[in-house]
Order: C-alpha cells, then sequence, then structure tokens
C-alpha cells in the first residue's frame, strides 16, 4: 500500500513544469512577485528587525543567499528564517487555505533558489507542489471558518503547522532528492512539526508578536527534515495514515479527510483557485468592509471630522480577544483590531507599510474614531459562507450628517470569487509590489525584479531577483 506520504513524494519528484497547467504558473509568479513587496516593506517593524537580526545570527557573515530588503549575505537557513519572518510581517501576504501558507513554504525555496542557482522553471515547480501539499493537508482538516448545525464552531485546536510538509517537500526538490528520500523528509517533517497554538494566541490580548505560527522556526524545521532524510535519517511514512497515533492525533485536528487531501493528486491543482491577495496589512476579516466603507466614504465625500459613529458586521468566528483588542500597545496590534482597523481604514492612508506608522497608529485621530466604532456578528454569517467559501460577510453602517449611510459587500478584494471586481489583476498586484518597495529599493531594481518574476518560467537563474531586493543593488543595465 502506498501511504500518503508517499503519494505527497512522488508528486513532488514526479511533476514536471510541463505537467502545470498555465494558470499554476501564473499564479507562483504572482505569489512570488508580492511576498518580495510585503516581505521588503517589513524590515522596519519590530517583527522583521527581529527576524532580520536572527537571520543573521544564525546564518553567519560567509553565506550567499539574500536577507531581502538589506543586501545581508547569510547561510540559506539564515535567509530563510529571517525571510519568512520580513514576508508575514505587515500580515499583507497571500493567503489560501488553511490560512497563510507562503511564509513557511516560499523562504526555503528562495535561499535554495538563490544559493543553487535554480531557473524559473524549478522554482515554479517547487513553489506550485509546496502549496499545492499544504493547501491539500489543511483543507483536510479542522478549518477556522467551520460551522456546525447553522452555527459557528471554531475549532479548540488549530494552526498552520502543516504546512511543513509542502515546505520539506519543495526543499527536496530543489536538493533533488529521489521520491524515497523525500518521503523519508516528509515523515521527519511530521515528527517534527511545531504545535499547533494559534488558538491559544486568539485568546490572549494583547497579542504574542510571534503571531499564530512563527515563520522563522519552521522553515528551519523544514530544512531539518529534508537534509536529514538527505543525510540518511528514516521517516516516519505512516504517520498521515495512522489516524490513532499518527499526525492527525498529536496535532489535534477534529476532523481529517484524508481521501479528499489525495484525490486527483497531480491532475487537481487547487490552490490556484485558493490563493488570495491582500491589499490591507490587516487580518483578512477587514478586508471587504474596509473595501465598502471606503466605497461608502468617498461616495458620500465624507470626512473623518464628520463621522459620529460606524457600526460594522462581521465574521461569527471573530468574537475572541485578538480581534476584539482596543489596547494598541504596539503596531502589530494594529493589524488585527477590529476597531482599530475600521478607524484606520476611514483615514484612507494608501495600504502598506503606511498604516504601520507610529504617527498614524498612536495618531489622536485614529484612537478618537477607534472609541466611536462597534461591531456585531453579520446576521447572515454562516447562510453566505457555506454558500461559498469565498465569501467574507461584510455589512456596515456609518453614522455622519445625522444620517446613516450603510453598505454590505460578501468578498473581499484579492479574491477569487463570482464577482470579477474581487480579482487582483496582474496590473493591480504590480502596482502593490511597487507601492511596498517605494523607497527603499531603487526604482530600476523595482521594475527589473517584475519583469523577471512575472516571467518566470524565463528566467535563468533566481539569484538575480534575490539580488536586486538589496536597497543598494547595482541594478540592471539600461535599454537602448
Amino acid at each position: 500500500m502506498t501511504t500518503m506520504i508517499q503519494k505527497f513524494a512522488d508528486l513532488a519528484t514526479g511533476t514536471r513544469i510541463e505537467d502545470l497547467p498555465a494558470e499554476a504558473i501564473g499564479e507562483t509568479a504572482r505569489i512570488l512577485l508580492d511576498s518580495i513587496g510585503v516581505a521588503v516593506a517589513g524590515i522596519g517593524e519590530l517583527k522583521g528587525r527581529a527576524g532580520i537580526a536572527y537571520g543573521k545570527l544564525i546564518g553567519g557573515s560567509q553565506g550567499d543567499a539574500t536577507i531581502m530588503g538589506t543586501g545581508d549575505k547569510v547561510s540559506a537557513f539564515g535567509a530563510a528564517f529571517a525571510n519568512g519572518e520580513l514576508i508575514n510581517t505587515l500580515d499583507m501576504d497571500a493567503i489560501m487555505p488553511p490560512g497563510h501558507v507562503t511564509p513557511y513554504v516560499l523562504p526555503g525555496i528562495m535561499a535554495l533558489g538563490e544559493t543553487m542557482a535554480r531557473d524559473g522553471k524549478a522554482v515554479a515547480l517547487a513553489i506550485a507542489v509546496g502549496h499545492e501539499i499544504s493547501c491539500r493537508i489543511g483543507m483536510g482538516m479542522d478549518y477556522l471558518r467551520d460551522t456546525r448545525d447553522g452555527k459557528v464552531d471554531p475549532p479548540p485546536v488549530f494552526g498552520y503547522a502543516e504546512t511543513i510538509f509542502g515546505a520539506a517537500a519543495a526543499i527536496s526538490m530543489l536538493r533533488g532528492h529521489s521520491a524515497e528520500v523525500t518521503a523519508n523528509g516528509l515523515g521527519i517533517a511530521g515528527s517534527v512539526s511545531p504545535v499547533n497554538a494559534q488558538t491559544a494566541w486568539f485568546q490572549h490580548a494583547p497579542s504574542s508578536t510571534i503571531k499564530y505560527l512563527h515563520a522563522g522556526v519552521l522553515t528551519q524545521s523544514a530544512f531539518t527534515a529534508a537534509y536529514a532524510a538527505e543525510l540518511g535519517h528514516r521517516g516516519d511514512i505512516q504517520i498521515l495514515d495512522d489516524e490513532e497515533f499518527g499526525y492527525r492525533r498529536f496535532i489535534g485536528t477534529r476532523r481529517w479527510f484524508a481521501d479528499r487531501m489525495v484525490a486527483d493528486l497531480g491532475r487537481e491543482w487547487r490552490f490556484v483557485d485558493l490563493s488570495a491577495f491582500k491589499p490591507y496589512p490587516h487580518c483578512r476579516i477587514l478586508h471587504a468592509l474596509i473595501d465598502e466603507m471606503q466605497d461608502l466614504l468617498d461616495r458620500h465625500a465624507i470626512a473623518v471630522e464628520e463621522i459620529e459613529g460606524i457600526k460594522v458586521y462581521v465574521e461569527g468566528m471573530v468574537e475572541q480577544p485578538v480581534w476584539l483588542n482596543r489596547e494598541i500597545l504596539l503596531p502589530h496590534d494594529a493589524q488585527f483590531s477590529i476597531a482599530h482597523g475600521i478607524a484606520v481604514g476611514a483615514h484612507r492612508v494608501p495600504p502598506g507599510r503606511a498604516w504601520m506608522d507610529p504617527e498614524l497608529v498612536f495618531g489622536d485621530s485614529v484612537m478618537g474614531l477607534m472609541d466611536k466604532v462597534t461591531h456585531e456578528v453579520h446576521p447572515d454569517y454562516v447562510k453566505l459562507l457555506t454558500g461559498n467559501a469565498a465569501s467574507r460577510p461584510a455589512k456596515l453602517e456609518i453614522r455622519a450628517r445625522g444620517r446613516t449611510y450603510a453598505g454590505e459587500r460578501r468578498y473581499p478584494k484579492g479574491t477569487k470569487s463570482p464577482d470579477p471586481a474581487s480579482h487582483m489583476t496582474n496590473d493591480e498586484l504590480i502596482a502593490k509590489f511597487l507601492n511596498n518597495v517605494d523607497g527603499i529599493l531603487p526604482r530600476g531594481n523595482a521594475e527589473a525584479i517584475v519583469e523577471l518574476v512575472m516571467d518566470l518560467p524565463r528566467l535563468d537563474d533566481l539569484g538575480r531577483v534575490m539580488r536586486l531586493t538589496a536597497p543598494d543593488a547595482q541594478g540592471p543595465a539600461p535599454r537602448n
């Protein structure tokens, strides 16, 4: 009998770039470009600074892997640690089930892709397989937006630890491991998996700046698993199949749809339709609300000073301390607070690292408006969510000038939903990238990164891209 681990190993070693649909290849380029932008934008924040410092500490000074936005060269292990933390610093990174995947899967690909001079086809393939495995396993486990009998039913244990399987698989692919070695690496990955501590993080506010899962730690665990297998260690290839004692039991998930995890593996690429991009550096729960609020404010030319109150109707799973928090001690806290996020969004500051500016975050105008924000659970949340999984039901009422202005939206920008307006086009994604790196990277370098990444299959060496993420890097020669 072929185990689930072996099936995922076969996907990693048996898939060729020609096997990927064009949409999957295109999505890998979009994920890569977006991740570079949000990582560079995060270099000045606490989480980003700490990730850089520790990445340099463990990565030494003799390496040839780039920490994005700094130009620092360290080992692949140090760069992956730092870049994982940077990608997730602003909470503006790409998402897909089970939630955040990219900060855990992509950093190892970036580091090895640069140090081993892998071309764009190898990189695209590793991104696709790594995200697909992580997404499939995550979809077969408890989900944060689970419902039961028409009511919200969030799991008691939740997190993104299962992304270690996709992260380890991608590393094995770039290292050229055989199916047997890859399977051993995935088995080891399951055994060294971080715990799923995210539910505890929800319950304690102000929240830990580690967030729901420390990206740097998971990247190191994935490297450990893949390299241990390469060095001869044997992994537990039954760890996903054994529901009594295996990964399902000790990771704490109530449900386990093993058949769905491997169904049509290699023929159906689920991550393509499930990936979404975030316009705002804030938890996704507010994005549709901010979209609709800003449209209302613009449509009626309402100034912040005129707002008497804002009532928002939110997703049913957010009645937990991390989102209810109004004690904003660090810019990090602003990324999850419902009241503060709405207040910042009402100020129409272009989204990006400017949202983390302490003068904005702690400014009298934002803090004063935060006190005027109230919320309730959206009355049709479960109905709309079960009707279409892309739903993030949002409804709000703005009181100003003695009137109430109401609006409602179902799908946030950046989502592949039945509403074409919610899709983020390549041009919109590129504009987000250019805004995020503006003032940090030379414009010529930023444009060169866009050109190289968006034509990923033709890229001869990922190192060309990574080296351009240094603020003082030599840009490309001018064109005639």
